[in-house]
């Protein structure tokens, strides 16, 4: 089946000024926002409970309610820190890409289908063998559930659909191009829930985006194109006040600058303390909202509050102050929630500092 490679212009969001400017009045986040990429901690409780389940060893109202706790002890500690913008720590998913794919049609899940990530880490990737369509909210319980839990704003996780097609083994009876925008369909249902849910930022993250470039550089300026508007498809349903981010991390976001700012996300997160900030530069053009990593996660090293806050001058010799974003490189789900606390401690404490001198 056929499928428009770009949005319909009525699908198209505002410009970035106009957007700003609701999404200022209506969250009133403070100069040099905290938030998390996603993810936190994925204790062995959680996932003795999870397979627990799928032996059939515990109920599925069982497992809810735990994984209910998990989203409280989450929302509180976060609330405890001082952090800005609130995620609900994704207890629930087993993988960024699995998870989605166990709750849409067309994709099938294997038990024992490993393969290696990196590292040490291994994934099971889907197999997407049929026409993918979404028969019922796959986040929206979650997301709704963490933002009754306090004032501040929680923002929404979803995985876009470059990326779900990318770490999934996918039918090759269809152009990829027509797979990817299928499940940018469905992602953009997932997005109007949650706004109708009362989430006002959503999170739509796309790693996947530079490690889909095909090889062959005559190919790679088509593939940019109808990936970029995918993931425009997948959110353009949102109103102007719903803020959008992003999340890049795992490549080599700076050989495709241009095709990241054509994403047109109100906030890009993106790795940039494990690479030493040497991306700023390069995405300081971007004219919306960025938030360079200040801690990176794949070390359980502690950063020091002059760390982030040396990273953070960093960035706004580069950026105006009122386009920081102050964030970890990346979700936190390997690491322990002793390291985590301790880190996120500290980048508060650095915006924090930082914050009385730039409101003047």
């Amino acid at each position: 089946m056929a499928l428009p490679s770009a949005p319909m212009p009525s699908e198209e969001r505002s410009p970035y000024a106009v957007r700003a400017a609701a999404q200022a009045g209506h969250l009133r986040l403070p100069p040099l926002p905290t938030t998390t990429i996603g993810s936190f901690p994925q204790t062995g409780e959680l996932r003795a409970a999870r397979a627990a389940v799928a032996a059939g060893t515990l109920s599925q109202a069982d497992y809810e309610r735990r994984v209910e706790a998990e989203i409280e002890r989450v929302i509180r500690v976060q609330e405890r820190l001082g952090l800005d913008v609130l995620v609900h720590g994704e207890p629930e998913r087993n993988d960024m890409v699995q998870y989605f794919a166990e709750h849409l049609d067309g994709f099938a899940v294997t038990r024992n289908g490993w393969v290696q990530s990196y590292g040490s880490r291994c994934t099971r990737p889907p197999i997407l063998h049929g026409d993918v369509g979404r028969p019922a909210p796959i986040t929206v319980r979650w997301a709704a559930y963490a933002q009754s839990l306090t004032s501040r704003p929680v923002k929404g996780m979803l995985t876009g659909p470059v990326t779900i097609v990318a770490w999934s083994f996918v039918r090759d009876d269809l152009p990829l191009r027509d797979v990817v925008f299928q499940v940018a369909d469905a992602i953009r249902q997932e997005v109007r829930d949650l706004e109708a849910a009362g989430l006002s930022i959503i999170q739509v993250d796309e790693p996947a985006l530079r490690e889909l470039l095909p090889l062959r550089r005559s190919a790679q300026a088509e593939y940019l194109e109808w990936a970029v508007a995918a993931y425009r498809r997948a959110t353009s349903g949102a109103s102007d006040r719903t803020q959008i981010h992003t999340h890049l991390c795992y490549s080599d976001a700076d050989q495709i600058l241009a095709a990241i700012d054509g994403l047109d996300a109100d906030v890009t997160t993106i790795e940039s303390a494990r690479s030493g900030a040497r991306i700023l530069g390069a995405v300081s053009a971007f004219g919306r909202g960025l938030g360079p990593g200040v801690y990176d996660i794949h070390s359980p090293r502690v950063p020091s509050t002059e760390e982030v806050e040396s990273l953070l001058r960093r960035a706004l010799e580069e950026l105006p102050v009122e386009r920081v974003w102050v964030n970890p490189d990346c979700g936190l789900k390997t690491r322990t929630y002793e390291e985590v606390e301790a880190s996120l401690a500290n980048v508060v404490t650095a915006a924090r500092r930082l914050r009385p001198a730039l409101r003047h």
